[in-house]
């Protein structure tokens, strides 16, 4: 902002008076080209290049005035050196360059990189353009004027070429010329006698002098190929009686054949069938009898202990009832009070040693229990009673999930069991059955292969009369932690979370006297000895 004063300027008053010396205020405006404005304010604290005053960026505005000024100027066409005399405003320059006729443009064919003037457009696109569309006057089949030649050349089936062969045919259509070699006197043919012997070659206008002068010759070669026909067709006739006469023979030898094939195979089936029973039948004993032994392998300490229990038991009994005798007599010397306390330090000594053997008659028990329930084939049938209260239990969150029995793929062989969640686990929590298999700790592990390999089948048995069971069945990953060598009791568990949904369970024959059967199948038949 600048102050001046009316005496500054030189005003005077109109009665020839000085005028009262008063401040004038006003806001002093300079304009400058739009492209300086970026140039001011690349630099820290811009001032105005006239005054030095700061310059801030909000004070900066389009000068419409200014603006309207200089597009109400009158020009001059800037194709004024093609010719165009037109005069104009500068803002009605665009609309004038849209229709001004000497303004240079562009050939609108994409290949013309020509630029003319708007006049002279038509001309360039009719006669000038080396792109521009014409007709074939041979075929009429339209295409760029540079392609012409090419197309007359190569493809034009209306174009005229001479004859190959030089006749005195010298025009002819493209498109007829592969006919007329088959009628061109100087094209050179084979007799077509020659698959009877015949050799000629010759121009054709030659072949009808040939055909005429060596007709006999043909009718003679034609003769000995006749003859030589018939005799070998009588050959393969004799060969074919020949043939004929075994025929029957052979067909009731192969009718014999089919039928002893067939009996074979009836045998063979019956065999096979045989012998799959007898194995599965020697594979039972086996196992059996590798129960039995095992089941006595457990029973005889079981069997020592309670014998020894049962001693005991009879030898406190008697020193009971010694000591009771001692009590109700009268025994006032010191060494009947000296024998007493002996007793009753041995009573005490045999209540200790009963204690502990029931401790370990009861542990002896319960891994008998095991092994009764324990499978060693590698399949595990579960029983889940009260489906009901226990399924309840799980959605109030109090037991989410049942463990089963443990079960082996031998006696030496992975230990495993199952995992079961009545409401779902992860994705089918509250809406399936999840269910999952667990590799345990074993005894024999290091003598196994790992990871664990085997195939596993889990499923929900139907008890109705369809027996429409429900299964899924997965191959490990080697490189789960699920089925590695455990370090822990178990792995974690592996299997199905979306196993069965819980409306298809209840609404089934899978649930009878609330009560439920889980299988699991370990396959192994590839499983290596320990």
């Amino acid at each position: 902002m600048t102050n001046f004063y009316l005496s500054d300027l030189g005003l005077r008053c109109e009665t020839g008076r000085e005028a009262e010396v008063k401040p004038l205020s006003f806001e002093l405006r300079i304009q400058f080209t739009y492209s300086w404005i970026p140039l001011f304010f690349s630099k820290p604290n811009p001032v105005c290049p006239a005054d030095l005053e700061p310059l801030f960026e909000d004070k900066i505005f389009r000068d419409v005035c200014c603006n309207r000024e200089i597009m109400a100027l009158k020009i001059y066409c800037r194709s004024e050196k093609n010719g165009c005399k037109e005069q104009m405003s500068l803002q009605q320059v665009m609309e004038h360059l849209e229709v001004c006729p000497y303004f240079e443009v562009p050939c609108p064919l994409g290949k013309c990189k020509e630029k003319m003037m708007r006049k002279d457009m038509s001309e360039h696109l009719s006669r000038k353009c080396k792109h521009r569309e014409i007709t074939c006057e041979f075929c009429n089949h339209k295409m760029a004027l540079t392609e012409l030649q090419k197309h007359k050349d190569t493809v034009c089936p209306a174009f005229p070429v001479a004859c190959p062969n030089h006749c005195s045919f010298s025009s002819i259509l493209r498109s007829e010329l592969s006919s007329h070699q088959h009628d061109c006197p100087k094209a050179q043919v084979t007799c077509s006698f020659i698959r009877y012997g015949c050799s000629f070659k010759g121009l054709n206008q030659e072949m009808r002098e040939h055909e005429s002068s060596f007709a006999s010759e043909h009718l003679r070669m034609m003769a000995v190929r006749n003859t030589t026909l018939e005799a070998k067709v009588e050959d393969v006739k004799s060969e074919l009686m020949e043939r004929y006469k075994v025929l029957p023979s052979l067909s009731s030898r192969l009718a014999e054949v089919e039928t002893q094939y067939e009996e074979m195979r009836e045998k063979n089936r019956q065999l096979e069938q045989k012998l799959v029973s007898m194995q599965m039948l020697m594979s039972t004993h086996s196992e059996k009898l590798l129960e039995v032994e095992m089941e006595l392998r457990e029973l005889r300490p079981l069997r020592a202990m309670r014998e020894e229990v049962e001693a005991l038991r009879g030898s406190v009994e008697n020193m009971r009832s010694i000591v009771s005798s001692l009590d109700s007599g009268r025994v006032g010397s010191s060494s009947g009070s000296h024998t007493l306390g002996s007793l009753e330090q041995q009573l005490s000594r045999h209540d200790d040693m009963m204690s502990v053997h029931d401790i370990r008659l009861a542990e002896m028990d319960l891994k008998l229990q095991v092994l009764e329930t324990a499978s060693f084939n590698g399949t595990l049938i579960w029983k889940i009673r009260d489906y009901k209260r226990r399924k309840q239990e799980a959605v109030a969150s109090k037991t989410l999930s049942l463990y089963s029995q443990p079960f082996y793929t031998g006696y030496f062989g992975y230990k495993m069991c199952a995992r079961i969640y009545l409401n779902g686990d992860g994705m089918g929590k509250g809406t399936h059955l999840s269910l999952f298999f667990v590799v345990m700790l074993g005894e024999y592990d290091a003598l196994l292969p790992w990871p664990f390999k085997q195939k596993v089948t889990l499923m929900l048995m139907d008890q109705g009369p369809a027996r429409k069971h429900l299964g899924d069945a997965f191959k490990p990953d080697p490189n789960s932690s699920s089925f590695r060598r455990p370090t822990g009791e178990m792995n974690i568990a592996s299997g199905c979370p979306l196993f069965v949904a819980q409306t298809v369970l209840e609404n089934g024959t899978y649930i009878k006297d609330d009560t439920i059967f889980i299988k699991v199948t370990v396959d192994t038949s590839d499983l290596p000895d320990p």
